[in-house]
């Protein structure tokens, strides 16, 4: 009876899965004091047909800066996306950001795959890339 269930666990294990839908997360990563910025309030969008945003979700970033999920990954579909980061919200008090909104838009052209948007700040500058 082990070996069974030893054969079968390592079967699933194995097993190839199929992801059905776009999951879209982001960091925030505090260049300067090389931590996570946490607490700042991230908000994604979708560009409708007409051109116009549409807000799809809202969310916080946790103690490491991170939104692992903005919500059911079934949402979001192929097409062009914002995140909008507010910075002015940032709860480093000696912090008065140059950039007081952060905007980065990008594409989701494969609606079976992960896109990790982080942003990487410091006080004069901000820089992102594609994540895993």
């Amino acid at each position: 009876m082990k070996r069974f269930s030893l054969l079968a666990g390592l079967a699933l294990a194995f097993s190839p899965t199929t992801v059905s839908a776009a999951e879209i997360s982001t960091h925030v990563l505090d260049l300067a004091r090389g931590v996570g910025g946490q607490g700042v309030p991230v908000v994604l969008l979708k560009k409708s047909a007409d051109g116009h945003w549409v807000e799809v979700a809202r969310a916080r970033t946790d103690a490491n800066g991170r939104v692992k999920s903005f919500g059911d990954p079934k949402s979001f579909t192929v097409g062009i996306y914002k995140l909008t980061f507010d910075m002015t919200a940032y709860p480093d008090p000696r912090a008065t950001p140059f950039f007081p909104e952060i905007d980065l838009v990008f594409q989701v052209g494969d609606a079976s795959v992960h896109y990790h948007v982080p942003v990487v700040v410091s006080p004069y500058g901000y820089s992102t890339y594609r994540g895993n």
